[in-house]
């Protein structure tokens, strides 16, 4: 007689903090320096981040291909999940879509934001 093991359903998390992460380093050129000037803080290690430009559409291509592989598993139906799963749990899964939308909204005003730029200086 052989137990089975069940396989560990994915929460999308991974997925979700790769595309993050993307998203913050596609902003990092553009949208971190003027935001961090709006609000006071400024210096010469700013324009570094300038450095990061030409890699912007790989970040944003990162974060959209995470973002798809973040979604199914943070919005599939509540009947999929196991009963002891992380998806199963309410708080979890209203707490993961608010970032899944945190990091699309990041996302587009990264990709937006060099078409914009020129109407803030």
């Amino acid at each position: 007689m052989s137990a089975t093991v069940k396989k560990p359903t994915s929460t999308g998390g991974t997925a979700l903090a790769s595309g993050g992460l993307a998203a913050i380093l596609a902003s990092a050129c553009c949208v971190a320096p003027l935001a961090l000037v709006s609000v006071g803080i400024g210096g010469v290690w700013m324009g570094l981040l300038t450095r990061l430009t030409p890699y912007q559409p790989i970040f944003i291509g990162i974060a959209v291909v995470a973002l798809f592989f973040a979604y199914r598993p943070i919005f599939r139906p509540l009947d999929a999940c196991e009963p002891a799963a992380v998806c199963a749990i309410p708080a979890t899964r209203s707490t993961y879509r608010i970032l899944f939308w945190v990091v699309a909204t990041l996302l587009a005003v990264a990709a937006i934001f060099p078409y914009l730029a020129p109407l803030f200086y």
